[in-house]
């Protein structure tokens, strides 16, 4: 129990102190009374994430690290997100410039004095010494071992790919030197494949045998979950060793897809759309397909292998709402607080949706807003024209006025009525959407015919409710990834894996040095390691 204490007082910590700087501004004409006279809509038992067994005790302060870095603002999903091409966070007058944090991550510009990038490496160190705490306790079942050592893997993964150069705490107590990029590789390989009882990724393994092959999805990691990771591990080997391991990383996709329950969330799935205003009528009483996969209820999810159970009440972190909301929305949605009016969508990226595609309307908020009546939402503090809000797909500018209502807003992960702060919505690490592009990218790669992708791709694009598609370029896929993968964290990898994320240019973001494809190590870790860590190259 101290140890989750500890890591929530760490969390709401970062919150605090990377969110904008003027969270008190009150809007004139802002709700700030109950409303009494509204009726809550009727939740199905489980609505907040009742999908899968909780993790075993022993293991809980790992999990709660893994939730407690995963979703929120100030550390890994913001530096993977505002450092890529889908949303930036513009200053916003005296909001959100935070001495200029965002605007130099935007920019490509950061140095290792930055604040959210030194959260991310601390955050990703704090799971791991959970994992090793619980790998200290001796009464551990094989299957906890086992998932720890995923968990402790998974950490070691993201400061892999975000930093390159890293210490790996294996749990000897040792302050081990600082690893080369390869030497971590192949720890998180090893621990993993220790973890689902492999000596290496074949084609016809059989993993019945794992001692995880029995855990419960979604919330506890099972053989399918560590799959994932390793897929992911391997479809980037070449950037992180410079040997590529693409066939490897087909046959762990193939084996989730081939030998797991999973199906893609399409028309026959669906949940209640919990933010249906009564008044409304075009709030879809029901989210059918891949919006009933992000929902707050959507813990049933058939696609989701591997998430975390984000609950408002007694597992909270998911703060989109707050994220990426203008003020007003509050009205909108009877939200608990007022939002932060921070994050905004990429009008290029935002318009790379074809406007048939389903999951153009299911991720974003974009034109005139309404209340939870159904009438016009007001911006009484507007600093456009209009004194409806309306979130329009061009952003003003990223400083020093970005127009507090300009850019479209991410709602993947969707709202509900009267919510918290905090959300219900289970985050997937792992989903069949991703295993099925992992997949299709392996085999292009490996053989060097990017034609191979197309039966995963078409599976996806027909979710979308779109056309198949008879040939495919790389860039191509990357667009059509960026499309699914939309707010999950992956964009940022994605880019440098495609070579775009130095080499090419998005809305106030210029080609830049290649050395940027991984962070700088932070400066306060420097300077408390005693000279034992030392800078990335080009910082």
């Amino acid at each position: 129990m101290k140890n989750i204490l500890k890591l929530t007082f760490i969390c709401s910590a970062l919150i605090l102190g990377y969110s904008c700087t003027d969270l008190e501004e009150e809007l004139e004409g802002s709700i700030t009374a109950p409303f009494e006279s509204a009726e809550l809509p009727s939740i199905p038992e489980g609505a907040t994430g009742a999908g899968g067994a909780a993790p075993s005790a022993a293991l809980g302060g790992a999990y709660d690290a893994l939730r407690g870095s995963s979703a929120g603002h100030g550390g890994y999903y913001s530096v993977q997100t505002v450092a890529s091409d889908e949303q930036a966070i513009g200053q916003k007058g005296g909001d959100w410039f935070d001495g200029g944090i965002w605007l130099e991550m935007q920019r490509q510009t950061l140095g290792s004095a930055n604040g959210p990038i030194n959260s991310a490496w601390a955050d990703s160190y704090a799971g791991i010494s959970e994992a090793n705490l619980a790998l200290d306790n001796a009464s551990l079942s094989p299957s906890e071992v086992a998932q720890a050592k995923v968990l402790r893997a998974l950490f070691h993964w993201r400061l892999l790919d975000m930093f390159g150069r890293v210490k790996i705490l294996d749990g000897t107590g040792a302050d081990n030197p600082q690893s080369t990029r390869l030497e971590v590789f192949n720890f998180v390989e090893s621990e993993l494949l220790a973890a689902i009882g492999s000596t290496g990724i074949t084609a016809s393994m059989d993993l019945s045998g794992s001692p995880i092959a029995s855990v419960p999805g979604p919330y506890g990691v099972n053989t399918y979950g560590a799959l994932g990771l390793l897929a992911k591990l391997y479809l980037n080997a070449e950037v992180y060793t410079g040997t590529p391991r693409y066939e490897e990383a087909d046959w762990a996709a193939s084996y989730i897809i081939d030998n797991g329950s999973y199906q893609l969330a399409d028309a026959s799935f669906s949940v209640p759309n919990l933010a249906k205003r009564p008044n409304v009528d075009s709030d879809p009483a029901e989210l059918v397909g891949y919006p009933a996969a992000f929902a707050p209820n959507n813990q049933n999810s058939p696609e989701t292998v591997w998430a975390i159970n984000y609950d408002a009440v007694t597992g909270g972190g998911m703060n989109f709402i707050q994220m990426n909301l203008h003020y007003s929305s509050q009205q909108t949605f009877l939200s608990n607080d007022q939002p932060w009016n921070g994050y905004q969508v990429l009008e290029e990226f935002y318009n790379s949706y074809d406007a048939n595609d389903l999951r153009r309307e299911a991720s974003f908020l974009a034109g005139p807003q309404l209340d939870f009546d159904g009438s016009a939402l007001l911006d009484y503090a507007a600093d456009d024209d209009d004194l409806q809000l309306t979130y329009t797909p061009e952003i003003s500018q990223l400083e020093p006025n970005s127009i507090r209502e300009s850019g479209a807003r991410a709602a993947k992960f969707s709202f509900q009525l009267f919510s918290q702060n905090t959300q219900n919505n289970d985050y997937p690490l792992v989903r069949l959407g991703d295993v099925h592009l992992m997949r299709g990218e392996a085999r292009a790669r490996a053989a060097g015919d990017w034609s191979l992708a197309l039966p995963d791709v078409n599976a996806i694009k027909a979710r979308a409710g779109l056309a198949a598609v008879g040939s495919i370029t790389a860039d191509e896929f990357l667009a059509e990834r960026g499309k699914e993968m939309f707010q999950e964290a992956t964009r940022r990898t994605d880019l440098i894996r495609f070579g775009k994320f130095t080499t090419t240019t998005w809305w106030e973001k210029s080609t830049t040095d290649a050395h940027r494809v991984v962070f700088p190590i932070p400066q306060p870790q420097i300077d408390a390691s005693n000279g034992s860590l030392t800078q990335n190259p080009g910082y």
